[in-house]
């Protein structure tokens, strides 16, 4: 559930196998509207064992853990519970860290110099369906995006049956703009573009925002940084 006008506060489990920083993060987030700590883990094991029993709407989740670690963790609380999402919090932002958490399924990637104010930005972010990614991070995915994937020279058809407006919309996303952002720039209501995007994804085969990312630099509609949108 996101929270909305009054509504209720997002339900947050933190897990960090570091007894200070596990404590210091759960009192930071108790000061700032929004957001309510239901519960605290120390390991990867403990964190699964607690969203079976405590259903959160996120985890906030370290990565280097013992007996289970932050990917393993995030695959299987994905798997078996599809409603929470995982906002991974650690020290690491190298890709051998922020990739596998990632497939694994987080949905956001946060390092642990992020203020509290940033952190309940991306909690409300991956609850609206949005990616909660540092901008740093979000840089470095699409970096790496550019590298890897091909692309098409000159401006490309619409693929896959999309409309010109629904091609728009999935640029602004692997642009990085959020519905709110896209909606302000293509001059439509936010309820407008969630339909589109749910057009797009259900003719693409699509599954959430980053594959969106990936599918969009895979039929050349954007450039790699730099380049501008196509």
């Amino acid at each position: 559930m996101t929270q909305e006008a009054g509504g209720s506060p997002a339900r947050v489990v933190v897990v960090d196998d570091q007894t200070v920083v596990r404590e210091g993060i759960v009192m930071l987030l108790g000061l700032l509207p929004g957001v309510e700590v239901v519960g605290a883990a120390g390991d990867g094991e403990e964190a699964v064992r607690l969203v079976a029993e405590l259903a959160p709407d996120v985890v906030l989740m370290d990565l280097r853990m013992p007996r289970c670690d932050g990917v393993e963790a995030t695959r299987r609380i994905r798997a078996e519970h599809p409603a929470t999402q995982v906002v991974v919090l650690t020290t690491y932002a190298d890709d051998e860290s922020l990739f596998p958490a990632l497939r694994a399924g987080a949905r956001g990637y946060l390092t642990k110099d992020a203020g509290g104010d940033e952190i309940v930005r991306a909690v409300h972010s991956v609850l609206s369906g949005d990616a909660g990614l540092a901008p740093g991070i979000q840089r470095r995915l699409l970096e790496r995006l550019s590298e890897s994937e091909p692309r098409r020279e000159g401006p490309p058809e619409p693929p896959d049956g999309l409309t010109v407006r629904e091609t728009e919309v999935l640029v602004l996303i692997a642009e990085g703009f959020n519905n709110h952002q896209i909606a302000s720039r293509l001059h439509v209501s936010t309820a407008t573009v969630k339909t589109h995007i749910n057009n797009l994804f259900s003719k693409t085969g699509i599954k959430d925002r980053a594959q969106a990312v990936r599918y969009a630099y895979g039929k050349g509609l954007v450039r790699p940084p730099g380049g501008g949108i196509t």
